[in-house]
């Protein structure tokens, strides 16, 4: 007999814009930010096991993957696992799978990668189990960017994450453009809280200069960007992933392909989905 099975496409997110504001007494950072999704997305799968079968995870690297690198964290401290831990603990039961996660999205990208994860393992787990619990609240407990990408669409989000206000905008072309190194969100925060608040200001996101102090080849890279296209290069979330936004979905592939031709990039083409 064939066991309850859920796949679920887990899609990247972009920061069109991203204000930071003071940290709050715990030391977490308020943020405004428009958030949309966008196609390039890790693979789940979920398959519900007997009763009283132990859960075991598995997490590769997808075959068509833009970079592949190390996959070094313990399983335990994968979001995705840690989701349907968390989801044991409010259920107060075990929930056994197998979960099979094939990722695209780059690790420490700024692209939020882990909490697309953790919002589809929220999603196929109460699926499976038919669980009757908030999600919601469940996700802000993971990170603050897991409530968004459990919602979907486009979004206005505040605070630490728990403020979620859909908004309607036009399909989207981008290309996004992945370096070889990551940027530490903890590294850029602390950098930003010892930055001015006026010198990040005048950019869509108070990251961009906090995120080239901690690492110095995304200035770099991102001037050889704004010579090779002539237009401007956006920092998602903490980076390292930048992207450009482009008027319709050849004008993305045409940049896609100018940027790897004269930097050592990756560059993809793609838009943004509900």
């Amino acid at each position: 007999m064939e066991r309850p099975t859920v796949h679920i496409e887990a899609y990247a997110k972009v920061n069109l814009s991203l204000t930071v504001h003071p940290p709050l007494p715990g030391g977490m950072h308020p943020i405004t930010s428009q958030m949309v999704r966008i196609a390039l997305c890790d693979d789940l799968e979920v398959i519900r096991l007997d009763d009283h079968a132990l859960s075991r995870y598995a997490i590769v690297w997808h075959n068509d993957a833009p970079r592949h690198t190390e996959i070094d964290w313990p399983v335990t401290t994968d979001l995705a696992v840690r989701a349907h831990r968390l989801l044991e603990v409010k259920a107060g039961h075990p929930l056994p799978v197998q979960m099979k996660l094939e990722k695209r999205i780059p690790v420490g990208g700024g692209l939020g990668g882990g909490s697309a994860d953790a919002a589809a393992m929220l999603k196929a787990t109460a699926e499976l189990f038919n669980l009757n619990l908030d999600l919601s609240e469940i996700a802000l407990d993971l990170g603050s960017d897991v409530p968004y990408l459990l919602h979907g669409g486009a979004a206005n989000v505040q605070g630490v994450g728990e403020v979620v206000e859909p908004v309607q905008l036009e399909t989207m072309y981008l290309v996004i453009i992945i370096p070889e190194y990551s940027c530490s969100t903890d590294l850029v925060y602390k950098a930003f809280d010892q930055s001015s608040a006026s010198e990040s200001s005048e950019h869509q996101n108070d990251l961009l200069i906090p995120a080239c102090i901690v690492e110095t080849r995304l200035g770099t890279d991102l001037e050889s960007l704004r010579a090779v296209t002539e237009q401007k290069i956006h920092l998602s979330g903490s980076g390292s992933t930048m992207f450009a936004i482009c008027d319709n979905a050849e004008h993305a592939v045409i940049l896609a392909k100018k940027i790897e031709e004269h930097t050592e990039l990756v560059a993809i083409a793609t838009q943004t989905r509900t």
